[in-house]
């Protein structure tokens, strides 16, 4: 089942399909709300006028590339700076994966490869590595063997994160899940915040 974060299946749609897009809402998936944190690269498509394509984000001007991206509506709260995150993402997958982004994890069953592969890829720390690969598993049903203590505690079933978000009721119980968190001072880890 895939994310669900819109209440268009059209706007979804980007991030279900294109392993790039994936990556870059995850990658926006920071300090703003989810839902505009993965409608970014549908801005994106939009004002560039073409689909996402690493070797193409990568070799933009960056001054072009982040005016684009603070474009009202913005992509971020900080488009500036998320252009750059954007542009360096794209440069590795380039470098690293022929421009490729679903090559992080399609080549292989190893979780542990694909941790790893996922903690080379800028802008991605380690709970983002453990969200993106419930995501994976979950939403895009790829088998990854070892997930379960890689992603822990997203790989669990409280609905804790993206990883958990495949209708609009999953989405409101992802949100009340993370307000009852906040008043207990904890965090998506259920650690202190």
């Amino acid at each position: 089942m895939p994310i669900h974060f819109a209440d268009d299946p059209e706007v979804d749609r980007l991030v279900n399909t294109d392993p790039l897009a994936l990556l870059i809402a995850m990658l926006l998936d920071q300090q703003v709300p989810l839902s505009w944190a993965f409608n970014g690269p549908n801005r994106l498509v939009e004002r560039l006028n073409r689909p996402l394509d690493s070797g193409y984000l990568a070799a933009l001007d960056p001054e072009t590339f982040a005016a684009i991206a603070a474009t009202k509506p913005a992509i971020h709260r900080y488009p500036r700076s998320m252009a750059a995150r954007i542009q360096d993402l794209c440069s590795f997958l380039v470098d690293n994966y022929d421009g490729n982004a679903a090559a992080v994890w399609e080549s292989t069953s190893d979780a542990q490869i694909v941790s790893d592969r996922l903690s080379s890829l800028p802008g991605f720390g380690p709970e983002k590595v453990k969200i993106t690969l419930a995501v994976l598993v979950k939403r895009f049903n790829v088998h990854l063997k070892g997930w379960v203590e890689l992603a822990a505690p997203f790989s669990d079933q409280q609905p804790r994160s993206v990883a958990d978000i495949g209708s609009p009721e999953d989405f409101e119980r992802v949100k009340a899940w993370k307000k009852k968190q906040k008043v207990a001072g904890l965090n998506k880890q259920d650690s202190p915040a």
